[in-house]
C-alpha cells in the first residue's frame, strides 16, 4: 500500500483546519468538510478539496478523521457521512469525547464495517499547526501501517495505549492529562488574579520560582497570553475546555472519584465563558476572579 491516502478531514476548526494543511503538505489526499463552510474554505487555497456535506467529503476515502466539539457531534456527521463510506475504511477519531460516546461511536464503525480507532491527541493550536501533536491512539495492530502515515502527518509523536480502540484507552489517557491541563491553566489565572488584588508584580513570582521545581513552561506561556494581551486567536478555546472539564467530572463521577478541582476549573471556564471569553484562550479564565473585567 502506499502512504499516500485520500483523508476526510470532517471538523476544521482550530485543530482539524491545521491538521488537515499538515496532510496536504505531507503530500495526502485532503477532502474537508465543516458543517459552517467558511471555516473550511481557506483549506481550498491550501490544495484540500473543501466538500458541501460529510457523505460527498469521505468518498473513496481511505482514513476518515473527525475532529469536532464532542462525542454526540461525531456521531451525528458520521450519520450523514455513512451512505457514502467505503466499507473497510479507516476511521481515526480524535474529537475529545467521553468513555461512554467512545462506546457508542466504536459500535457505529463495526455496524458500517470501519476500521476504529480511538485517537485523540495532545496539544493546541500552535503544536497542530507545526505538526507536533502528540497522538494517543488504540486500535488493531492490522492496519495501523494504513494510520501511521497520517499520524507521522499530523504529529510528532504516537503514543499507543491498546488493540482494543471500543475500551477507550487513549481517551481515557487523554482525559488523565487534559485534567492537568485545565487544572494548571485555571490555577494560572487563579495566581495573576491574586498577584493583581495583593498589589504583587507577577514577575517577582516567576522570579522566585524560577529554575526551580515548581517552575513550568506551560505556566509561563498562559501567564503570557493574559498578561500580553495575546488571547485571540486562542490555543484553546474557553467553550471548549469547559466541555473536556465536565467530561473529565463525569468520568470521574462513573467511576466513584471525587474530582474537585475539576468540577471548580469547570465553573471558572463556564464564567469566563459568560463573561464574554468563550472564543478566546481558555487562559482567559483568569477573568473568572472578577466580578467585573479588571481595568
Amino acid at each position: 500500500m502506499t502512504d499516500k491516502l485520500t483523508v476526510s478531514v470532517l471538523g476544521t476548526g482550530i485543530m482539524g483546519a491545521a491538521m488537515a494543511r499538515n496532510l496536504v503538505r505531507a503530500g495526502h489526499t485532503v477532502r474537508a468538510w465543516n458543517r459552517t463552510r467558511a471555516k473550511a474554505e481557506p483549506l481550498a487555497a491550501d490544495g484540500a478539496h473543501v466538500a458541501d456535506t460529510p457523505a460527498e467529503a469521505v468518498q473513496g476515502a481511505d482514513v476518515v478523521l473527525t475532529m469536532l466539539y464532542d462525542g454526540h457531534a461525531v456521531l451525528e456527521v458520521m450519520r450523514e457521512a455513512a451512505p457514502a463510506l467505503p466499507s473497510g475504511a479507516v476511521w481515526v477519531q480524535s474529537t475529545t469525547a467521553g468513555l461512554e460516546s467512545v462506546a457508542d461511536l466504536a459500535g457505529f464503525a463495526r455496524d458500517h464495517g470501519l476500521v476504529f480507532y480511538d485517537a485523540p491527541v495532545l496539544g493546541t493550536r500552535q503544536p497542530a499547526e507545526a505538526g507536533q501533536l502528540t497522538v494517543l491512539a488504540a486500535g488493531p495492530a492490522q492496519g495501523r501501517e494504513t494510520v501511521a502515515p497520517v499520524f507521522d502527518a499530523v504529529g510528532a509523536r504516537t503514543v499507543w495505549t491498546g488493540e482494543d480502540g471500543a475500551a477507550g484507552s487513549a481517551t481515557r489517557l487523554k482525559l488523565v492529562a487534559n485534567s492537568w491541563v485545565l487544572a494548571v491553566t485555571a490555577a494560572t489565572g487563579e495566581v495573576l488574579a491574586l498577584s493583581r488584588a495583593l498589589g504583587v508584580d507577577p514577575r517577582d513570582f516567576f522570579d522566585l520560582i524560577e529554575g526551580g521545581p515548581l517552575d513550568m513552561g506551560y505556566l509561563r506561556a498562559k501567564a503570557g497570553l493574559v498578561l500580553d494581551g495575546g488571547l485571540s486567536p486562542a490555543q484553546f478555546a474557553v467553550a471548549t475546555a469547559e466541555k473536556d472539564a465536565r467530561l473529565i467530572m463525569r468520568a470521574g463521577e462513573e467511576n466513584g472519584v471525587r474530582l474537585d478541582v475539576a468540577a471548580a476549573t469547570a465553573e471558572r471556564f463556564a464564567r469566563a465563558a459568560a463573561q464574554g471569553h468563550a472564543d478566546e484562550d481558555m487562559a482567559a479564565a483568569y477573568f473568572a476572579s472578577f466580578d467585573e473585567k479588571p481595568a
